[in-house]
């Protein structure tokens, strides 16, 4: 395990971001935690913002623990907040939040009224998804990335249909009519947005029934909830958005079926979101090389070529659960109303 502590180059990084998101001299800067967040995730983010001149303060919420419900991971719906209006005002009053709590805001109740903001000022907001400082500054954001996400956004917004296939059997049919489609390079410098860090990856949030096929997770392809690299494959049937079958032999498949079946609900089952990463920065392999612990994993939704497909929750499909899966699939095709964005796993130029 690397050292959570204080180090210049990691302070730098911060600084990088910021400057990215166009904070300045006198700006309001709050700085968002709870009591499980990384200690020096937040102490980074207040030096930084000190470095460039912005007046920041620092609010820490006690965590929220769910009993009676299955473990959740990676649900990008933070519940520290828990409604508190003086929070939310607080927040809704800044230039920037930098959300450094586990989860993140990005499905969050709270969400809707911090970025509209409190009439005087609309708040952006970088959620430093929960990584290792060393994870962080090996992403930093920058223009190339930020380039590609942006032109792939405006395809895949074009587009009427995505088509996903692979060697190892995917054949999945998306309508992309009604969906919300966006992307993420890591920063952003516009009143009323969220981004997270680190970015590279475009995403579209199909409307109700509006995915159909099969999705093989082959040998090497990721179950990010878990933190576990596939090992045996594994064969999702889905119908109308749902996972209805899930083939395979095999610890892997039974730990799928195991945590889908302990929500208890359909929407669990249903399509979150789907895209593809960008980020010619990030490795796939990296995941090898940290304690569980230690990293959230956005780096591995992000690296070039793959082929994200994520179940739970989907605010534009009206599917509301904390039951979450993020699956980062390798050596994938995908196209968008017949052209091809994706190359078995290569982002084509």
């Amino acid at each position: 395990m690397l050292q959570e502590r204080i180090e210049p180059a990691w302070i730098d990084a911060f600084e990088t971001v910021l400057r990215r998101c166009a904070i300045q001299p006198g700006d309001t800067v709050a700085i968002l935690g709870e009591t499980q967040s990384r200690p020096v995730s937040l102490e980074l983010a207040r030096l930084a913002a000190s470095r460039l001149g912005a007046h920041n303060f620092t609010v820490v919420l006690q965590s929220v623990f769910s009993a009676g419900e299955p473990v959740s991971r990676s649900t990008g719906a933070s519940a520290a907040i828990q409604q508190l209006a003086p929070v939310i005002a607080a927040l809704s009053g800044c230039t920037l939040v930098v959300d450094c709590t586990v989860e993140g805001l990005m499905h969050a109740p709270e969400l809707p009224a911090i970025l509209k903001g409190n009439g005087a000022t609309q708040p952006r907001i970088v959620y430093v998804s929960n990584e290792h400082p060393e994870a962080l500054a090996r992403l930093l954001p920058d223009d190339a990335t930020e380039a590609r996400v942006k032109d792939h956004v405006k395809r895949v917004r074009g587009a009427s249909a995505m088509r996903v296939t692979s060697a190892a059997g995917t054949d999945l049919s998306i309508s992309l009519k009604g969906a919300v489609a966006g992307g993420n390079w890591g920063t952003t410098t516009r009143a009323g947005t969220l981004t997270h860090w680190p970015g590279g990856l475009v995403l579209a949030f199909p409307a109700a029934g509006c995915v159909n096929g099969t999705l093989v997770l082959a040998e090497g392809d990721v179950n990010l909830t878990f933190k576990r690299y596939i090992e045996r494959a594994i064969a999702l049937t889905i119908e109308d958005d749902h996972v209805t079958r899930i083939d395979g032999a095999g610890v892997d498949a039974e730990l799928l079926r195991s945590h889908y079946a302990a929500w208890d609900e359909k929407e669990a089952y249903a399509v979150s979101h789907v895209g593809y990463g960008l980020n010619d920065a990030a490795r796939w392999d990296s995941m090898a090389l940290y304690d569980k612990r230690d990293f959230n994993g956005t780096e591995l939704r992000a690296f070039a070529g793959n082929f994200l497909y994520s179940t739970g929750a989907n605010e534009v499909a009206g599917r509301h659960t904390r039951g979450h899966f993020d699956f980062p699939l390798r050596h994938c095709s995908v196209t968008l109303d017949g052209q091809t964005v994706i190359d078995a796993g290569k982002v084509v130029a």
